[in-house]
């Protein structure tokens, strides 16, 4: 019995095998007879590759930019788009240590794991009858996705406001501005001493409601106390009162831009360029111009690097100011070679050099304006320096709020007790309100967020002291002027008003909002000041727009580095000359070798390790010099060499 059944079997699969041939034969004779027959199933199997394609790239596009949103909205506060193009258009170099790392990990990560997990799951399920629909549902539930996060960010953004005043134009900023080159600004026989110190994110909000700020406990006691005790502006009240942040100077670059020109940084090209230029608004006088003139030995002291957004471009230009910065201390000795923490070094070094700069400047028998930038309070959550305490707990961006402001106090006293002390006036003022982003939630909605404000031993004192002034950080230009004893026809300057004088604001007369508004929109004037002709402008974006590779090998021996860069012929006509710029880890320059154009249409230049000094992990960045200043093709990529 057991044969015959097995026999049956087999008898069973060779006919079943043989009717299979026979209908791959017969299916053959049909392909074979009419071929056009089979290119419906091709077709459906590559259009079935490509919408699977489509929907993991866009899944992913959708995924990175809802997780970058995210991360944008949890690290900066009251984020706008202003800042969000000028974020975007500066080079690494000279960020926080942690900025890239934690965006990788919180959006550019995530996007990827989650993209080739669908990858997996579509390649295994490929071969299911229901893969269209599952595909064709995943698209639309994209789609929905990407349509929500795309109105969230326009409406958080406020991109349609942006979008609106981009494309109108306003004459306010020239209808109101005073030149300062033609207005009668008379000095005291005897020069005052300047000392300005922007402190990095630096808010009236972080005291307490008793005192005119927005918490509960006061983060800035010793803060409050030199405001109260000095010039705030705020007439009878105790509460502290401070400048408003317009738009064009909510972030540093604009913020010292506009505290020193009574103007937002408004240009018709990224900020990053306008860093690059040759000239920065050459058409304007600035305080440090007007400092320069009257025999002024002007610093910049900042703890960072001041090529960041331009600053040592603004600060040479306007008041040749000597570039005391990161790089400086270095080559100097003021810290340790390749020390780095933060964003170069911490704000304890800062007062200690500003100390014996202090101590040196004032012994030169010129009056002296030592501009310090601090950057321990910098978003996010600030850093924690060896000072620091532990006063509110596990909230360190209050503890390193509190530990600044022992700093500046403490700083502030060393000044009253030096000799030059009585013939020098202390400017203290926030730079912008914090772009952390949960710092100032609890803060009442209705609260208005201005920046610290404090004048110090002012040669001056206001008109009506009873009188709580209106005033924005473009108040701040002719305040500071009129605070050295500065006589000024007409009490304004730039788009600023003398505090110290009954001089109506321009937000007391026009409000804060209808300020801000017409700022925001373009202006042909701003346009003209910036010293950028229409011209310059369509070159840079010719030069931008070009596609540029850069390959780095070695000799066979590794004695030599060898660079080369494809895709600058098109733009040959455009350049004086294209070179790398290279850096160590500390971003202290090595060298910038010309490249040298090959038959072949390539850039390239060859350049001796022994060089590097020693330095394996540098950093290079592309540039190229034209007639209108230096555009940077790339970032500063960090590159490592081999041993």
């Amino acid at each position: 019995m057991k044969r015959k059944e097995q026999r049956k079997d087999t008898e069973r699969k060779v006919v079943s095998m043989s009717a299979y041939k026979r209908h791959k034969a017969d299916a053959a004779e049909k392909t074979a007879k009419n071929p056009d027959a089979a290119e419906p199933k091709e077709k459906k199997r590559t259009g079935k590759k490509l919408f699977t394609v489509l929907f993991v790239v866009f899944t992913f596009i959708s995924l990175l930019v809802a997780l970058s949103a995210r991360w944008a909205f949890t690290t900066w506060s009251n984020l706008k788009m202003e800042e969000i193009i000028f974020e975007l258009t500066q080079p690494l170099t000279g960020t926080g240590n942690n900025m890239i790392e934690e965006y990788m990990v919180r959006a550019l990560v995530p996007a990827i794991v989650a993209a080739a997990a669908l990858i997996f799951i579509l390649f295994f399920l490929r071969k299911r009858t229901w893969y269209k629909r599952m595909t064709v549902i995943g698209f639309i539930a994209t789609m929905v996705f990407a349509f929500f996060t795309g109105r969230y960010c326009w409406e958080e953004l406020k991109i349609g406001d942006w979008l609106a005043n981009r494309g109108k134009s306003s004459t306010y900023i020239e209808d109101n501005y005073v030149n300062p080159a033609t207005t009668e600004l008379t000095f005291p026989e005897k020069k005052r001493n300047l000392i300005y110190i922007y402190l990095e994110s630096m808010e009236k909000t972080y005291a307490d409601k008793e005192n005119g700020g927005g918490f509960e406990e006061n983060c800035i006691p010793e803060l409050t106390q030199l405001a109260q005790e000095n010039e705030d502006f705020g007439g009878t009240s105790t509460k502290l009162n401070g400048g408003y942040a317009l738009s064009g100077t909510t972030w540093t670059v604009g913020a010292m831009f506009g505290q020193t020109s009574g103007l937002p940084l408004k240009i018709q090209i990224d900020t990053n360029g306008m860093g690059s230029q040759t000239t920065f608004f050459p058409g304007i006088t600035t305080l440090g111009d007007i400092l320069r003139a009257q025999g002024y030995t002007q610093d910049l002291l900042i703890g960072s690097n001041a090529s960041f957004g331009g600053r040592d471009t603004y600060f040479t230009e306007h008041g040749n100011y000597n570039l005391l910065d990161y790089k400086y201390a270095q080559e100097n000795g003021l810290i340790p070679l390749g020390y780095k923490v933060w964003w170069g070094y911490e704000d304890e070094k800062l007062f200690d050099i500003a100390k014996q700069r202090l101590s040196y400047v004032a012994g030169k028998g010129t009056p002296f304006n030592l501009t310090m930038l601090t950057v321990d309070t910098h978003f996010p959550d600030g850093y924690v320096c060896d000072l620091c305490g532990n006063e509110f707990g596990d909230n360190q961006y209050a503890n390193v709020m509190h530990c600044s402001s022992k700093q500046v106090s403490a700083f502030v006293k060393w000044c009253q007790e030096q000799s030059w002390y009585d013939n020098t006036t202390i400017v203290i003022s926030g730079d912008h309100p914090t772009m952390d982003a949960d710092f100032c939630d609890d803060v009442d909605k209705k609260y208005v967020r201005k920046v610290y404000t404090c004048y110090i031993n002012s040669a001056v004192t206001p008109a009506d002291p009873t009188k709580r002034r209106k005033f924005t950080t473009l108040d701040d230009f002719p305040t500071t002027l009129a605070a050295l004893g500065v006589r000024i026809d007409g009490e304004r300057l730039g788009l600023g008003t003398n505090l110290f004088s009954d001089t109506e604001t321009l937000s007391e007369r026009d409000g804060y909002n209808n300020e801000n508004t017409e700022l925001e929109r373009n202006s042909e004037w701003m346009n003209k000041m910036s010293g950028i002709s229409d011209a310059a402008v369509a070159q840079r974006n010719k030069i931008l727009s070009v596609k540029k590779k850069v390959k780095i090998s070695f000799t066979n021996d590794d004695t030599y580095m060898y660079v080369t860069v494809k895709g600058l012929k098109s733009i040959a006509p455009f350049m004086e000359f294209a070179y790398i710029h290279i850096r160590n880890d500390n971003q202290l320059t090595l060298t910038e070798p010309k490249l040298v154009p090959q038959s072949d249409g390539t850039y390239a230049f060859m350049w001796p390790l022994t060089k590097l000094q020693g330095n394996k992990d540098i950093t290079y960045m592309l540039r190229v010099r034209t007639s209108n200043g230096t555009v940077d093709l790339t970032d500063a990529i960090p590159y490592t060499v081999k041993d």
